[in-house]
């Protein structure tokens, strides 16, 4: 009681406080848009109060149009690491800034800078120092040039229209110390709430939308131009719409006014004002009234947040009842707006709780209106999509699953971490759904809907105040008597996983000991449920303060058990958590086979069938099926068994691999894999090879998640067995090679290095390459790709086999069978020019082509225009009993994609001028790397 009460006074002393330093700011502007300029004049009037106990001898401004001046700035930055070049191969004008004319405080000219490393930040020098109590009044004038739209969606549209977002200059926050971050296309500038009055004069022409207060004056600044006066108290933001033609409708519910251009005209308009005062009555008892008038919902605020899930299917294909979509569009973005609007949190330092809260509701809201919608629609009325798993799991699953999807990954994040070094899977998905599940995991331990209540009081006392996730803690202590410290402590703070598991269950006499072992460690407490002949006998909380706990059931009234039954507990592993006693062997899952992939159903041992097929010239289309056990979740341990018939070579072809990953979280070594594979398919005309591989691999990254940068060990023995043409054999048809490599790497799109050592060791040869490549795109645009080789052989009794196991220069063998050639011995024919960057990586094709005792060389190219490229080889190849040769050609490179899809034309090297050659048509070379894994790998990397 005494805790309680304590905690208790100091949640009504921060409450005080909040509301004692609660004045607000000022803003007054007179702006006119520059249609036939693309910009903004702007006059502005801030009054800044210090309501803090420091003395301010300078103040700090946010100047986010700023942010897109340069191809240095962080949000250029930010473009960059998503693999994003539009902006830096965009047109200086298409880009936009600001241009300042001058700052007056007291009709005196206020000295200002931009602080280093924050070119959208302005940092005022005050002549005379802020007291506290004290305000201080500037006057601002400047031009704000506006972006392409086609950056942020913020600018000007290709239509030319204005979606004007962060367009005017606007004070920092202070907090004990000025708050400032620059913009990295995050939306999340913290702005403290400020009075506003803006007087825009836009052309005649356009509509203005906006959920500020508005008055339309019919004069303007200049002909043909008219004046709109617009007001807001208490604002964080300000968004805009300049619009030829309006696409926005405005329902006025009970509670507030819904302004938005979301629509389905399948849904006459009677329904969506049913749904849009559903949506208002649902926020208004769970949050309580909101304090503006209007709310404004656009596309672009869903398209920032949306519901990832089945319901993004086009409306032609959508599983779910006539106008879900667009009610969960209306709902989401409604929520988010709500709570952005209303709550004063640093959005990049403490976001946890308001992105939580948002998931959270939005659970609330699907159990309250359609507590029985599965994940898939009504698509369950299908035999065939009745057998997956997933016709089974309910709407909201979908939210547990994607945040277990990226722990699998090992690449969760905790929830304390900054808005910005989030990686973009983590902030657009898994961090506000891991807070929103660990909210609902809070609510259920705690029961009776506390987290509900307290979330209601939260936004009654901080609503249109300043306030901080420890205050939503302080509330919540004060309103349980429960221990929460797991959660505070352990649940926000970790990235390690939940995993719980039943060890064994022993019968003693009449009763039954249930072992149950935390094996993290994490003192998240978990449910254990109790079953007999499939009905729920009990549900009993344990905590995870030991790693294995003992509970005690009478034996004739439970026969099964499961922990965390119903998945409120976002656990890494739910296999592991059913037990039947007595059953044989102690297996207590049946064995399923499905058709296709499905989602991981923990209570049964999974096993998939999928059609597959491959092909080369040699075997022709190779069709067949995979049995593998790989669910949409990554498992530890992965198998699969893939039997192939060639159409072509009437062969029974294939693969098969079985490995096993070892994840360790928070180390430099992040993932250890091991395992074996095997393949046999054809290599030449009627020729098959087999080819067996034990490996193990050893997985680096930096402790920096959005970094690139990675380094990798491995280790493998090949062993290679090859049938032989009577009429050609074969020096060694059968080989075994022990390849060890290490390589470093850290891609971009505007910086690229990356290196890798190989060795070789087999019976007749050793060898030892390097390889290097860099790649830097420049700020006039002009890219430079260069790559250098260099290889040598140790030992090498090889030559009797010819080249086959020599350094190519432009077509490696492939002995090891690693690249996929579609005509891996083609010497003539289009197959034949195919190229694999590797080895020598020259394109032409010259002689010597290979070396047997070493070859050095450099590949280089550059931009010409646009996707064209020169590029240039030089090398040096050495035989035994030769001298060495100097080689080299020129050409032309068609990047159509950058290191997948890719042209080479041949126009000068050691054989003249190629481009004379009446078959040129042959020197042409091409190179495609695109295939599922591939088109996975180019969305992945802007992902995770």
């Amino acid at each position: 009681m005494q805790k309680k009460f304590q905690l208790t006074l100091r949640f009504l002393s921060i409450i005080a406080f909040s509301v004692a330093i609660n004045a607000q700011h000022e803003t007054s502007i007179k702006a006119q848009l520059l249609d036939d300029k693309k910009s903004i004049v702007i006059e502005q009037n801030i009054v800044l109060r210090n309501t803090s106990q420091n003395t301010w001898n300078e103040v700090y401004l946010t100047d986010w149009a700023h942010s897109f001046s340069s191809k240095t700035t962080p949000l250029a930055t930010r473009f960059a690491e998503y693999y994003e070049k539009k902006f830096h191969l965009a047109k200086d004008e298409d880009r936009g800034e600001t241009k300042v004319s001058s700052i007056l405080s007291n009709n005196i000219a206020l000295a200002y800078s931009r602080p280093e490393k924050y070119p959208d930040i302005l940092k005022i020098e005050l002549t005379e120092p802020a007291l506290p109590g004290q305000s201080i009044q500037l006057v601002l004038n400047y031009t704000v040039v506006l972006p392409d739209a086609k950056f942020t969606d913020y600018g000007i549209t290709k239509n030319g229209d204005y979606n004007l977002r962060y367009w005017f200059i606007t004070p920092a926050a202070y907090e004990n110390d000025w708050v400032y971050y620059s913009n990295k296309n995050l939306n999340d500038r913290y702005f403290p709430q400020t009075d506003l009055k803006i007087s825009f004069s836009i052309p005649e022409e356009y509509t203005l939308i906006t959920d500020l207060d508005k008055e339309i004056i019919n004069e303007g600044n200049a002909i043909r131009d008219k004046v709109t006066t617009l007001t807001g108290k208490q604002r964080t933001d300000a968004k805009i719409f300049l619009l030829k033609e309006s696409n926005y409708d405005e329902v006025k519910t009970d509670h507030v006014t819904i302004v938005s251009n979301l629509h389905d005209y399948k849904i006459d308009r009677p329904i969506r004002e049913l749904i849009a005062d559903r949506i208002a009555g649902f926020l208004n008892t769970n949050l309580g009234d909101y304090p503006f008038s209007k709310i404004l919902v656009t596309n672009l605020d869903y398209k920032e947040q949306p519901v990832y899930g089945l319901n993004e299917l086009p409306d032609f294909i959508s599983p779910f009842p006539d106008g879900f979509k667009y009610e969960v569009e209306i709902l989401k973005t409604t929520i988010n707006n709500y709570v952005n609007n209303t709550l004063l949190v640093d959005p990049r330092n403490d976001r946890w709780l308001i992105d939580g809260i948002k998931v959270f509701l939005l659970q609330e809201y699907m159990d309250t209106f359609y507590p029985d919608l599965k994940i898939v629609g009504d698509f369950d009325r299908f035999w065939l999509i009745r057998q997956f798993y997933a016709s089974e799991l309910e709407f909201n699953d979908q939210f547990t699953i994607l945040h277990n999807h990226i722990s699998r990954l090992n690449l969760e994040q905790p929830l304390d971490t900054p808005y910005d070094k989030l990686i973009k899977y983590n902030k657009n998905i898994g961090f506000s759904y891991k807070s929103g599940v660990g909210l609902n995991y809070l609510n259920d331990y705690l029961g009776d809907n506390t987290v509900g209540k307290v979330i209601k009081e939260y936004f009654k006392n901080n609503g249109n105040t300043p306030t901080t996730s420890s205050n939503f803690e302080t509330l919540l202590r004060a309103n349980t008597s429960k221990n929460v410290d797991w959660f505070f402590e352990d649940y926000l703070t970790s990235n390690k996983r939940i995993d719980y598991s039943i060890k064994k269950s022993v019968v003693k006499g009449d009763s039954i000991i249930v072992n149950i072992r935390n094996k993290n460690r994490r003192t998240s407490p978990i449910p254990v449920f109790a079953f007999k002949n499939d009905s729920l006998v009990s549900k009993r909380w344990i905590d995870g303060s030991q790693k294995n706990a003992f509970l005690s059931y009478d034996k004739a009234t439970v026969d099964q058990f499961i922990l965390n039954y119903e998945e409120v507990v976002p656990e890494s592993n739910l296999r592991n958590n059913f037990e039947k006693p007595g059953t044989l062997l102690n297996i207590d899952k049946p064995i399923q086979f499905k058709l296709l992939q499905d989602i991981e159903n923990p209570s049964k041992h999974q096993l998939f069938v999928m059609p597959v097929f491959e092909y080369n010239i040699y075997d022709g289309f190779a069709p067949g099926f995979k049995i593998y056990n790989k669910t949409l979740l990554r498992k530890s341990l992965d198998f699969k068994l893939e039997p192939q018939f060639g159409l072509n070579s009437k062969k029974l072809l294939g693969s098969a691999s079985i490995s096993y990953r070892h994840d360790f979280q928070n180390q430099g070594l992040y993932a250890m894999r091991y395992g074996i594979s095997g393949s046999t398919f054809s290599y030449a005309p009627n020729l098959r090879y087999d080819r067996v591989t034990p490996f193990i691999n050893f997985s680096f990254r930096t402790s920096n998640l959005r970094a690139d940068k990675r380094q990798s060990a491995s280790a493998r023995y090949i062993s290679v067995q090859r049938e032989e043409d009577p009429l050609v054999p074969l020096e060694t048809p059968n080989y075994d090679v022990l390849n060890l490599r290490y390589s470093r790497s850290n891609p971009g799109i505007i910086n690229t290095l990356n290196w890798s050592a190989d060795l070789q060791f087999a019976k007749n040869f050793g060898k030892a390459s390097v390889t290097a490549f860099y790649r830097r795109l420049f700020l006039n645009n002009r890219q430079l790709n260069l790559r250098a080789f260099g290889g040598f052989f140790t030992y090498n009794n090889t030559i009797a086999d010819g080249d086959f196991f020599s350094f190519a220069l432009d077509r490696p063998t492939d002995y090891l069978f690693d690249y996929n050639y579609y005509g891996r011995s083609e010497d003539s024919g289009l197959f034949s020019q195919q190229i694999i960057i590797a080895e020598g990586g020259f394109k032409s094709q010259l002689q010597p082509a290979f070396a047997n005792q070493y070859l050095v060389t450099l590949n280089a190219s550059t931009t010409i225009w646009k996707y064209f490229y020169g590029y240039g080889d030089v090398g040096l190849v050495k035989n035994n009993g030769f001298d060495g040769q100097v080689v080299f050609d020129s050409g032309i490179q068609v990047s159509l994609l950058d290191d997948y899809f890719e042209l080479f034309f041949p126009i000068y090297s050691n054989l003249g001028w190629e481009v004379a050659d009446k078959n040129y048509d042959q020197k042409i070379r091409f190179k495609v790397q695109i295939g599922i894994n591939t088109l996975i790998g180019l969305f992945s990397r802007k992902w995770y």
